[in-house]
């Protein structure tokens, strides 16, 4: 574990915003999530460092993108769209998607007439043949100056240790006007900030719009849209109404035991199987929880139209 000052303005001066286990991997291990205090970046404090994080990514989790493949395939078409302008006029321009996993949005990209490459740099990820992949952190990247007429980054930038450094190096890999499109979470919303949506430790940096434009200044790119639609990843506010009560009627802070269990860790806890039966119980057990996601979709709409959500897709071009 690593202690570290702020990756955007250096401060040391930050605020504890919450206690989080990694629910996924390792639930006896714990996290803090502060946020700075000059700029607002949040962020891992202690955390595991460069060297220990790839054990937080088991061979299980990338066995996501080999499962729900109509899914996949629908965000990879959500994906593509934010490119469109950059493919009109060219007849095979280049893409480096960082982060590319096992390679299937550039494998994507391919079929849509671009020239591919890809840069992914944990072990158990699946190898990759069929186009140049580097296997090395993206800001290490060397000989690619001015090379690409897009970077994309989907769901990645709040997993490296270096953002900073990430964020420079796409610049300096872009050619001139080219596009950089990225998917962050967005640390104002409720979801990322008071939910415990992030999923820590593998998120390590939570980012905000000034945060994001803070950055894009530094390096030499321009901010040019930003889109809080749920249209490929989500992060629904679950436990809202949790949230609330806790805040307006306990009058307390609200932390990771006021979150109500998930009907799969209801059954598990209880030894129960899935039916009917255990489906009525758990309504009755747990009413709140049953307000509250019947809700969720009404309040996402809000959030997305109050640019407030959860996932942000933001595109900048370099200067």
């Amino acid at each position: 574990m690593e202690t570290v000052n702020c990756n955007l303005c250096g401060s040391a001066k930050l605020k504890f915003v919450y206690n989080i286990p990694d629910r996924h991997f390792f639930p006896n291990e714990r996290f803090n999530v502060v946020e700075c205090k000059g700029c607002g970046l949040g962020f891992v404090n202690p955390r595991p460092s460069f060297e220990e994080i790839n054990r937080y990514y088991p061979p299980e989790f990338y066995e996501y993108f080999t499962t729900d493949l109509a899914f996949h395939k629908k965000r990879y078409q959500e994906e593509s769209k934010y490119l469109l302008d950059v493919k009109k006029g060219k007849d095979r321009p280049r893409l480096l998607d960082i982060g590319c996993a096992n390679g299937d949005f550039a494998r994507y990209m391919a079929i849509q007439g671009w020239e591919v490459e890809g840069v992914e740099i944990s072990a158990n990820s699946q190898p990759i043949h069929d186009f140049p992949v580097y296997r090395i952190p993206f800001d290490q990247l060397e000989g690619k100056c001015a090379q690409y007429d897009a970077v994309t980054a989907w769901a990645v930038l709040e997993h490296v240790h270096n953002p900073m450094a990430y964020f420079r190096k796409a610049s300096e890999v872009l050619k001139s006007d080219g596009i950089f499109v990225f998917l962050v979470t967005n640390f104002k919303s409720l979801s990322s900030k008071r939910l415990f949506g992030e999923d820590v430790p593998r998120h390590l940096y939570f980012f905000t719009r000034d945060t994001i434009q803070r950055y894009m200044e530094i390096v030499g790119m321009e901010l040019i849209a930003e889109d809080y639609r749920n249209n490929i990843y989500g992060m629904p506010p679950r436990g809202w109404l949790y949230y609330l009560i806790t805040r307006l009627v306990k009058r307390r802070d609200f932390t990771w035991e006021d979150m109500p269990p998930s009907f799969s860790q209801y059954l598990n806890r209880n030894k129960l199987e899935k039916n009917i039966s255990s489906m009525f119980r758990y309504a009755l057990t747990h009413p709140i929880d049953i307000l509250d996601r019947a809700l969720v979709p009404l309040l996402e709409r809000y959030q997305i139209w109050t640019k407030t959500y959860g996932i942000v897709t933001y595109t900048a071009r370099k200067k």
